[in-house]
């Protein structure tokens, strides 16, 4: 089989599952409106279900991530990885208790950590330079955008419309179960594609400490912690945030979360795309800064322009893929990709996905849901700060350089 051959079939099944870690991660503030009914659960006890799943992502993506860059096969810490957070996520339906479900999201959590971070370092090395963005993109932005937020939102919703909320969770089972299948079947046990040795040192285990003396490595992961508090602020309080805050009916509230997976999807690979072309650092701060604006829409817009206006402003998580993965991958060496993902991922989701929407939670609560839509919009202003003193590292712009003299110019 040909390079491109592997590397687009490598592509398609990490698209897939990734965008199926997010229908599952998604789909309990789809249906939260229907749990907190049935469990007597408030805002506060939203804002901690998605901070454990966060806290446990974290510290999972990180030690998992490190683990990971040692084994020369990654497959098989997918293949379990996928396997465990699907049965997390199908048992959720059993829950009877804040504290069972609390239990349930935590356990998905420790799951789910290592994908992303085994995933694109599978892709980083299996990628053309001058696809790498996209390739990168479509994954970790435009997957999650297209599965967990464009086609989770009807699915979820009409399952729990017309069958209950617990038959939603139990419909996760099966797809979790063919992705896995389809990781052991097709996925290579090593990768080592020839244009990223060409790129890349290739020696050197590295530690932490020593990726957090990288400039790039380090805004990265503060941008990181800043970027997931607006992103996990306002994927977990809009749902609820649009049918108690601004009136939607479940329906129309689906249409909005439908339009903000659609533009997830959209701006998933354009932003990476456009960054092969013009560079990773203009892009991640044009973006970043119509991305303060999304918060805003949703707070104050009519309910006409409020579909073309979201879609024009959640540009975030084309940005994501950026700074989570394709400029760190650009900036260490190959054996460290995994660890240096998981160390942006992981810290940030300590920070923006388990210290702040607990936060958010309690402070909806006391002062009413509009204030998590200024948290939100905070956050990515300061991340677009941030950006601006990154280092830029796409191909196009650096130059064609030897592998030592991209190490020079892409570190510290």
């Amino acid at each position: 089989m040909n390079v491109n051959t592997y590397e687009n079939r490598l592509l398609l099944i990490l698209f897939v599952c990734f965008g199926f870690v997010f229908f599952d991660r998604l789909a309990l503030s789809f249906l939260f409106p229907f749990v907190a009914a049935d469990l007597n659960l408030n805002n506060s006890h939203l804002g901690m279900l998605s901070s454990v799943l966060a806290l446990m992502w974290a510290l999972s993506g990180m030690t998992l991530g490190h683990i990971a860059d040692k084994k020369e096969s990654k497959k098989y810490i997918l293949v379990i990885s996928v396997i465990a957070f699907t049965l997390c996520s199908a048992l959720s339906g059993l829950v009877t208790t804040f504290v069972s479900l609390l239990i349930f999201r935590g356990l998905m959590g420790i799951a789910e950590g290592p994908v992303l971070p085994i995933s694109q370092s599978l892709l980083a090395a299996a990628s053309n330079p001058k696809r790498r963005g996209l390739n990168m993109g479509l994954v970790n932005a435009s997957a999650p955008g297209l599965i967990g937020a464009i086609i989770a939102p009807p699915i979820l919703i009409w399952l729990a419309t017309d069958y209950g909320w617990r038959t939603a969770f139990y419909a996760t089972l099966v797809p979790g179960l063919i992705i896995a299948a389809l990781i052991m079947l097709f996925v290579r046990n090593k990768h080592v594609h020839e244009s990223m040795a060409a790129t890349h040192h290739l020696g050197g285990k590295g530690d932490i400490k020593a990726l957090l003396k990288n400039r790039n490595i380090l805004l990265c992961v503060l941008i990181s912690c800043f970027y997931i508090s607006w992103f996990i602020t306002l994927i977990s309080f809009t749902p609820t945030f649009l049918m108690q805050a601004r009136g939607f009916a479940p329906d129309a509230m689906g249409g909005i979360m439908g339009s903000l997976g659609f533009a997830w999807m959209i701006w998933g690979f354009v932003i990476s795309a456009l960054s092969d072309r013009f560079g990773r650092k203009p892009m991640m701060i044009l973006f970043t800064l119509i991305a303060t604006a999304c918060p805003m829409v949703l707070l104050y817009a009519d309910a006409d322009s409020m579909l073309p206006l979201v879609f024009l402003t959640y540009t975030g998580l084309g940005c994501f893929t950026l700074f989570m993965a394709t400029i760190p991958a650009e900036t260490v060496p190959a054996s460290q990709v995994a660890t240096a993902l998981g160390l942006i991922m992981g810290v940030g989701e300590l920070f923006g996905g388990f210290i702040t929407p607990t936060v958010a939670g309690f402070m909806a609560d006391a002062y009413g849901l509009d204030i998590v839509m200024w948290i939100a919009s905070a956050g990515s202003l300061i991340a677009m700060v941030l950006a601006l003193f990154l280092k830029e590292t796409a191909p196009a712009k650096v130059g064609h350089l030897t592998a030592t003299e991209a190490l020079a110019t892409t570190h510290g």
